[in-house]
């Protein structure tokens, strides 16, 4: 007799997709859009309408369903994913929604094609001589999301690479600001998204500690322990924020709120794993601010 495979269904996708952290894909398309835009019909461009529509939830389930693949067998430790009070999905198996995810990276293959080859109008501004377009930044995103959790590479058991190559979460904003300005986003912009994305990736692994060691899963939280990961979080925080005060020194001042945040959880007896959940509501507000601050530029330009 065959095996029944698990049914797909619209809302399992969903939440393995974990609608909390859509925006942290979609929300600095937003920002490399409201940066990149030098008119307001920019703004709405199909390279910028494309790309919002990729790293909402597409970009997730391709994520986040190739993280849960090949993590499967460890996950029976994840609190996130068991018990009563788990706030995200474990995986399923079965080759129906393996396929979704595939069909998920196959998307995002696509729309790194159609950014090549300039089809559909996509670039307002298209890349002057031998500037690396936003198919380069994407087809980044999808390699490195794989090799995240995928073998061989398995980049999230290899300490320090698992936090440094969570810097991912800036790939999609540095694509849609090319896409639309035409030219490279500010290289501190860049390095202080990255950094900025590795500490959030960190302190999301604190409350992962144990699990990850019962299951023998190194990390970079496993290594230094809660403690020092927290100071690591706060400290890696604090040169993010130094490199946007570097371009603006209100970018800056936002940015602080972050190592703030660290050193308040560790000076408290607020527990890690209630506070990583305040964090999809704080990176919401600040990334409005960001956003905010570039559309009133575009305005008042």
């Amino acid at each position: 007799m065959h095996e029944r495979q698990p049914t797909v269904t619209l809302g399992y996708l969903l939440t393995l997709s974990r609608p909390r952290f859509w925006f942290y894909l979609a929300g600095p398309v937003l920002v490399g859009v409201a940066y990149g835009a030098s008119a307001v019909s920019e703004l709405f461009a199909p390279a910028a309408v494309a790309l919002f529509a990729y790293f909402l939830v597409p970009a997730n389930v391709y994520l986040y369903g190739v993280n849960d693949a090949f993590d499967a067998d460890i996950d029976v430790e994840n609190p996130k994913k068991t018990g009563e009070q788990a706030r995200e999905a474990r995986f399923r198996g079965g080759g129906a929604v393996a396929a979704v995810v595939a069909a998920c990276g196959l998307a995002g293959l696509a729309l790194a094609g159609a950014f090549a080859a300039g089809a559909l109008a996509l670039y307002p501004n298209p890349p002057a001589g031998a500037t690396v377009g936003p198919a380069a930044w994407v087809v980044a995103f999808l390699a490195l999301g794989y090799a995240y959790s995928a073998p061989p590479f398995r980049l999230k058991t290899v300490p320090p690479l698992d936090s440094v190559s969570n810097g991912l979460y800036v790939l999609p904003g540095a694509a849609a600001f090319v896409a639309v300005a035409g030219h490279q986003p500010p290289a501190l912009a860049v390095v202080g998204g990255w950094l900025w994305a590795m500490a959030m990736h960190t302190f999301s692994a604190i409350p992962d500690i144990e699990p990850d060691r019962r299951a023998g899963i190194r990390t970079t939280a496993t290594v230094l322990g809660e403690r020092r990961t927290l100071a690591y979080c706060g400290a890696v925080w604090l040169l993010a924020a130094g490199a946007f005060g570097l371009l603006d020194w209100r970018g800056g001042a936002l940015l602080l709120v972050y190592p703030l945040l660290a050193a308040g959880v560790a000076a408290t007896d607020v527990a890690v794993s209630r506070a990583y959940w305040w964090f999809p509501a704080v990176n919401g507000l600040v990334g409005m601010v960001l956003t905010l601050g570039g559309l009133w530029g575009v305005v008042r330009g």
